[in-house]
């Protein structure tokens, strides 16, 4: 995914003299082909974020678009402030971009866990924030946001992700993209969960259920009405995602409650409590329910239960 974030990123810089990346004194062997081809656009700032972004915003200030880079948690927040104060403030042309979005370091332990950055990149104004599910949506929303007036936060991967759309989806500002056609329980995941999401669908299919999944790339602004037609043509849904309370399923659930309609929800995400443990990304994600077959066996309960509430409002 990061691949073709810079590859989508290049492509951009050789059209807009505007745009410029700044990096944290990391992306070895993956920025090369910025800093090669536009050395006076690329600056690597050290291991010192809130520098990084005072100067995005300087920079911004003067009509560039930038383009910020680091690993999970540094480039959000270690330097929240500026970020707050400095470019949302100011509704400034920064782009901020973390690559190892969720549990992807697992090994490095709660440190690289990004694990609140949806919640508090949505809490910000003027903060449009996505998570792009694959290199196809990645490549889409990089050029969207650089020519969205304003600050902007893309949370990736950190790499080897597989291309999960058949063909290449219609990626829109602020609007999901419909994987998949159903009429009984609907999976909604935000990020590369949609891999797992749609392993999950087809054991439920296997298993005689219809299942609509939708990837949310965009956590802010929020696509409600994507939201609302599937709560009017199923009667449970889920939200998947590798990140703690706040994120895809705190604002799906707010979307759902203020619809008034009735519909089981159950939001699949991480505790609260900080992951102490090291592994692999799939060993945490097992561990914590997001495990293709630990979402399917969450789908399947809730729409049972679903089912039983039902019959007994009907007696």
């Amino acid at each position: 995914m990061r691949t073709a974030f810079l590859e989508e990123l290049v492509r951009l810089a050789g059209e807009d003299e505007r745009v410029w990346l700044i990096c944290g004194d990391i992306g070895y062997s993956v920025l090369e082909p910025f800093a090669n081809r536009f050395p006076a656009r690329y600056l690597n700032a050290g291991v010192a974020e809130q520098n990084m972004t005072g100067v995005a915003a300087g920079m911004a200030l003067m009509g560039k678009i930038v383009f910020t880079y680091s690993i999970a948690n540094f480039p959000t927040l270690r330097c929240l402030e500026q970020i707050r104060n400095d470019v949302c403030y100011h509704n400034l042309n920064v782009k901020i971009v973390a690559i190892g979005g969720g549990l992807a370091y697992g090994s490095h332990g709660y440190t690289h866990h990004a694990v609140e950055d949806l919640a508090i990149m949505s809490a910000l104004p003027n903060m449009t924030v996505a998570a792009p599910a694959d290199p196809v949506e990645a490549r889409a929303i990089t050029r969207m946001i650089a020519a969205l007036s304003g600050p902007a936060y893309l949370r990736l991967g950190k790499a080897g992700q597989a291309a999960l759309h058949s063909s290449d989806p219609e990626v829109t500002y602020g609007k999901a993209i419909l994987v998949r056609q159903g009429r009984g329980l609907t999976l909604i995941s935000v990020g590369d969960m949609l891999a797992n999401t749609l392993a999950a669908a087809d054991k439920l299919n296997d298993a005689g259920y219809s299942v609509r999944v939708l990837s949310m790339p965009f956590v802010a602004p929020l696509d409600e009405d994507a939201i609302r037609d599937a709560m009017a043509d199923t009667s449970v849904v889920l939200t998947i995602e590798e990140h703690g309370p706040g994120g895809l399923g705190s604002t799906v659930g707010e979307c759902i409650a203020r619809s008034g309609q009735a519909v089981t929800f159950v939001p699949l995400r991480l505790g609260r409590s900080p992951i102490k443990v090291a592994g692999t990304q799939e060993q945490l994600r097992a561990a914590h329910g997001l495990s293709p077959e630990a979402i399917a066996r969450s789908a399947e309960h809730a729409f049972q239960h679903h089912m039983s509430t039902s019959r007994q409002v009907q007696q």
